[in-house]
């Protein structure tokens, strides 16, 4: 290579075609795929398996609903805000290095929280295991384009989103499994053989990869992407507590306005960006981006609120209820490892693979709540329709997302990638979240703020079914919320991604 073609590879902030990956991909890449994934199961696992723990919470630390949320939110919050700072960390400085540390650091953050004593303590672990999170969502992602050819990178891309599902869906079942057995930290603990097994895979199996002309870290970004969907979260979460109109609701909502705008500012006017603005005038990358938030602000949030359901209003322990979450897990996996998402995938096209699989989730959520009368027939119903939409468009989005950034910002782009489901995951539980409080205080016959508080207030058999009745109108007020939000998503998405097609023909 020519010392100015040289330099004209360092521009564009990518490596000389000397180091490359070989077109053949790694000898040992489905292996390296294994071990990785593990990894990022564990990782996604605790996004959903706190939300059987939630009656265990309320009774044992005296968590209110607002704690429940801050616990769950904490730990997606730091992820959303930290990914693309981790990816460009890993491009620049080895996403082996990184994918290990981040090992090390979910498996710290994972003790402290299985020993916490205290809501807040527990909180500040979960963020904690943030940090850890989101140097291991990028650098997995970024790792599976590294090693595999380009023609296998939707195949491999489609595993590995089939593990997020399957993690994403399975932390119910387990967390209700451990919960059987033991007491709630459990859950955290679990964690740790898993961190141990992969520290030891990382460093003998996963090559190093690195971009030695990437981007310089954009801390300021990653402060200021942080503080506004942390502040824009408080304000959904504090609306009903305080009212929609108060100044604390209110004077948050601002901030988080104005630091969100100062963030794509900072991003639009400083040379190596965390979030490179350029990316979204692709409309492949556009349209990927609002399917992949709404399809994980649906699912987030009907996750969140289903589990209580099951619990509270039908009656199910913390192991019926994982075990009744399942087939949505079941469904993904079955139709990603045998092949039949991919060949629907091929057959269809992106744009329409995309919007049928949002059709089928917003169906699954209509279904969940408008049938929670039948018991768990219509929820049964709800969850096969919403794994059968994740199995389909997850793969197809996620790929979009990655063949729309350069190879040598893999890990930016996982960093991307990652933000927006985590920020969509963490925004669903919040929105639809604050529905159903917002309807619950509302029609609730006794003062409470939560549902096993107005249980414990009520007089009678009466006023313990209007209770209940509240919950599940609170319930299916915020399910169809997430049905029109994911259905409108599905029709963006396939717009912006047939367009895309179009001007790439």
């Amino acid at each position: 290579m020519t010392t100015s073609s040289h330099e004209q590879e360092k521009e564009r902030g990518r490596e000389p075609a000397r180091t490359a990956p070989p077109v053949q991909g790694h000898p040992q890449r489905w292996l390296i795929l294994g071990v990785i994934s593990l990894a990022q199961l564990t990782v996604v696992l605790d996004n959903t398996v706190l939300n059987v723990a939630i009656p265990s919470l309320t009774d044992e630390l005296g968590a209110t609903t607002s704690d429940i949320q801050w616990m769950i939110n904490a730990y997606s919050l730091v992820q959303s805000g930290l990914l693309l700072t981790a990816g460009s960390a890993a491009d620049r400085y080895g996403r082996k290095k990184m994918l290990a540390a981040g090992l090390a650091l979910f498996g710290l953050g994972s003790l402290a929280a299985g020993l916490a004593d205290t809501t807040g303590q527990l909180i500040a672990a979960r963020a904690g295991m943030g940090v850890g999170g989101a140097l291991l969502l990028t650098t997995t992602l970024a790792v599976v384009m590294q090693i595999f050819a380009p023609e296998e990178h939707a195949k491999a891309i489609g595993v590995w989103s089939a593990v997020s599902a399957l993690g994403f869906a399975c932390g119910p079942l387990i967390g209700g499994v451990v919960l059987d057995h033991f007491w709630w930290g459990a859950i955290f603990l679990i964690n740790l053989p898993v961190v141990a097994l992969g520290l030891v895979a990382v460093v003998t199996l996963v090559p190093e990869s690195k971009n030695r002309q990437g981007d310089r870290p954009d801390l300021l970004g990653a402060v200021l992407s942080t503080i506004g969907m942390a502040a824009l979260v408080y304000a959904i979460i504090s609306g009903p507590e305080h009212g929609w109109a108060s100044g604390r609701v209110l004077a948050t909502a601002a901030v988080a306005v104005g630091v969100l705008a100062l963030f794509a500012y900072w991003e639009s006017r400083i040379p190596f960006p965390m979030l490179d603005l350029a990316f979204f005038r692709n409309q492949r990358f556009t349209g990927a981006v609002a399917g992949l938030v709404l399809i994980t602000f649906g699912m987030g949030g009907a996750l969140f609120l289903l589990t209580q359901h099951l619990q509270f209003v039908l009656g199910y322990g913390p192991l019926e209820a994982g075990l009744r979450t399942a087939p949505l897990a079941l469904t993904v996996v079955l139709l990603n490892f045998s092949g039949v998402a991919a060949k629907w995938l091929a057959k269809l096209g992106t744009p329409v693979a995309v919007l049928l699989s949002m059709v089928l989730m917003s169906a699954g959520l209509v279904a969940i709540a408008t049938l929670t009368g039948e018991g768990y027939a219509g929820t049964l119903l709800g969850l096969l329709l919403i794994g059968v939409g994740c199995a389909l468009g997850n793969p197809a989005m996620a790929h979009a997302i990655m063949s729309s950034i350069p190879p040598a910002k893999a890990g930016v782009g996982a960093g991307i990638n990652g933000t927006l489901a985590e920020f969509g995951n963490g925004l669903g539980v919040a929105v639809l979240g604050a529905v159903l409080n917002s309807r619950f205080t509302a029609l609730v016959p006794v003062a409470a703020t939560s549902l096993p508080a107005a249980l414990a207030s009520a007089d009678g058999e009466a006023e313990r079914q209007g209770v209940v009745d509240a919950f599940s109108s609170g319930l299916e007020s915020s399910q169809l919320v997430g049905a029109v939000a994911v259905l409108t998503g599905g029709v963006v998405a396939a717009v912006l991604l047939r367009r895309a097609e179009k001007q790439d023909a």
